[in-house]
């Protein structure tokens, strides 16, 4: 649920921004027990996303989603991309921008 939160608030970003932005590519599947998207911008952004359920009918069921999001930086032109993983241990992001944690 986290990670839908997540989501449609980037995807509200990206999309509610000033500037004339159109959708290049928006691509969905979504099944039972597994789901992709992916979406272009004109201005570059792009969001990329494949999930699946896990540990079906037991009480461990969890949704575990891979995916990714990039934008383009208006002053710069700098590609921003991050990755991320979200499961049951949270919302797991990695990019080259983000600070990393100390490894204890």
């Amino acid at each position: 649920m986290k990670f839908l939160i997540v989501f449609v608030a980037l995807f509200a970003m990206a999309v509610a921004r000033p500037n004339e932005v159109g959708i290049v590519r928006q691509d969905s599947d979504v099944g039972p027990e597994s789901w992709s998207s992916n979406v272009e911008l004109t201005d570059g952004t792009k969001i990329d996303e494949k999930g699946q359920l896990k540990d079906i009918g037991t009480e461990h069921e969890a949704a575990v989603v891979h995916g990714s999001y990039s934008w383009v930086d208006e002053k710069t032109g700098e590609k921003f991309t991050v990755t991320y993983v979200a499961d049951e241990n949270g919302f797991q992001p990695q990019g080259a921008h983000l600070p990393v944690a100390p490894v204890a």
